[in-house]
């Protein structure tokens, strides 16, 4: 089995930021990733808060300018390489893939979060023929077209201030009692008259071959509206992927997020864990950056204090 100072698992920002800096303090590393770089972030439309960018740039681009940093560093991504099982119970850390075992004197679990789906009726019916859950993949095919975007905070008034560049119409639908997302959001979505519909339920998605309308519950008004569309975008809270976590015995929370202290640390001693998948409040990729470094930063303190154990 191939041993590493440090396996991370997973290639979003921050598991491809802990590679960083791993290697930059001279660690072994090795990132697995099931599927491509990025995970979610890839899909933001614009990122206009990250530092050192002040005219924006999209969740992609700066996904892959961490892929080419790390490409620069000789760093191992393990791309298409799923990690199927975690035996922590030694000092040395086994990592069992769809491949191959490895061993670590650390894990940094980094996997971020899925889309959540809404499970109303007709969702899955029209899933691919007008129900979307990524406007970057998907937002130009519905260029001035009417589009519904369905969400409760920033990024479904990110994604529905995306697409208002291309569609003809743009419903934003909250299915909390109101939008709860930066306030600059919302004047860009009021400046180009986007509709916003708070506090509504979806009671159904209605086509044939393609999606034709969403059926809305009024919950203050308590009235029935249907909304001729062209596509629908979900853009829900997201879920964490903590299922191999919590299988390992990692401690997660009533939501599902890995309990991380604010180093990084699980109850397991040389297990991490950073970014979205954690339990910290703030989801964002500057946090994830931030967090990848105190995690890295801790793993060379502890190694560092061992050595000189009498």
């Amino acid at each position: 089995m191939r041993h590493r100072n440090v396996i991370i698992i997973g290639a979003g920002p921050a598991g491809l930021s802990a590679g960083i800096y791993a290697r930059y303090f001279g660690l072994e590393a090795s990132i697995f990733e099931e599927n491509i770089p990025g995970g979610l972030a890839a899909e933001i439309p614009l990122l206009e808060n990250y530092p050192g960018f002040s005219e924006g740039l999209s969740g992609k681009n700066l996904i892959d300018r961490m892929v080419e940093q790390c490409k620069g560093s000789k760093i191992e991504i393990c791309q298409f390489e799923k990690v199927l099982n975690l035996h922590l119970e030694g000092r040395e850390k086994i990592v069992e893939t769809d491949k191959s075992k490895y061993t670590a004197d650390n894990v940094i679990i980094a996997s971020g979060r899925y889309p959540r789906a809404l499970g109303v009726t007709g969702e899955d019916i029209f899933r691919g023929k007008g129900v979307s859950y990524c406007a970057v993949c998907d937002g130009t095919f519905f260029r001035n077209k009417k589009v519904v975007v369905i969400g409760e905070g920033s990024p479904a008034a990110e994604v529905a201030s995306y697409l208002s560049e291309l569609a003809s119409s743009v419903v934003l639908i909250c299915l909390r009692p109101r939008i709860e997302a930066e306030k600059i959001l919302i004047e860009r979505l009021i400046a180009k008259k986007a509709e916003i519909l708070n506090n509504v339920e979806v009671k159904e998605l209605k086509g044939d071959v393609k999606i034709k309308s969403v059926v809305l519950f009024n919950k203050k008004t308590q009235e029935i509206r249907e909304i001729d569309t062209d596509g629908v975008f979900f853009q829900l809270e997201e879920a964490p992927n903590s299922q191999l976590a919590e299988k390992a015995g990692i401690s997660i929370n009533e939501k599902g997020y890995i309990i991380v202290d604010e180093k990084g640390r699980t109850n397991i001693d040389g297990i991490y864990a950073v970014g979205d998948v954690t339990n910290h409040p703030v989801k964002r990729m500057v946090t994830a950056a931030a967090q990848a470094a105190m995690a890295i930063n801790d793993i060379l303190d502890t190694s560092t204090a061992a050595q000189y154990q009498p």
